[in-house]
């Protein structure tokens, strides 16, 4: 399977560079990962709701032109379907059966993903109904991804 995980910003605290490297570097044995940044734009303090729209809809064609055709797109949003590990991990499975290969997980900037991003998701897939910096959210996804491999194949590592 290859996934690819397009985010908004770089990472720039340490201990988010490290938990990511970790992660990609457990996840080589099961999947080709990729993973993306695409530049976000600065947001004022004094920020309208037009002006919100405009930075949503620029780091989102942004992360849309890092998409290919054939791509399953799972974009995280808090609205999206929860789904426990054992799920993630069922519903990879289901997507290598079926052929869907690659899969893209797009993670937003600070106010999130533009409508056109939702528009192009396949899934919408929250990690929990709290929030969470989008910086940090690679990590939590990584982590996940990892689980749901090592569910699959019913190796030592989720209890």
């Amino acid at each position: 399977m290859r996934i690819t995980i397009v985010s908004v910003g770089k990472a720039k605290e340490r201990f988010i560079k490290d938990g990511v490297a970790e992660y990609a570097k457990r996840l080589r044995p099961y999947a080709a990962v990729a993973l993306v940044e695409v530049p976000d734009e600065p947001v004022p303090d004094r920020l309208s709701a037009r002006d919100a729209e405009q930075i949503k809809e620029k780091e989102g064609r942004r992360l849309l032109e890092r998409l290919g055709p054939d791509d399953y797109v799972i974009a995280l949003a808090l609205d999206g379907v929860m789904w426990s590990s054992e799920e993630l991990a069922a519903e990879l499975g289901r997507l290598a059966t079926y052929g869907r290969s690659r899969v893209a997980f797009l993670i937003g900037g600070t106010l999130g993903l533009s409508p056109a991003v939702l528009k192009r998701a396949d899934v919408r897939l929250s990690l929990s109904r709290m929030t969470f910096p989008h910086q940090l959210v690679r990590v939590i996804l990584l982590e996940q991804l990892y689980r749901a491999f090592k569910i699959q194949r019913g190796e030592p590592y989720h209890r």
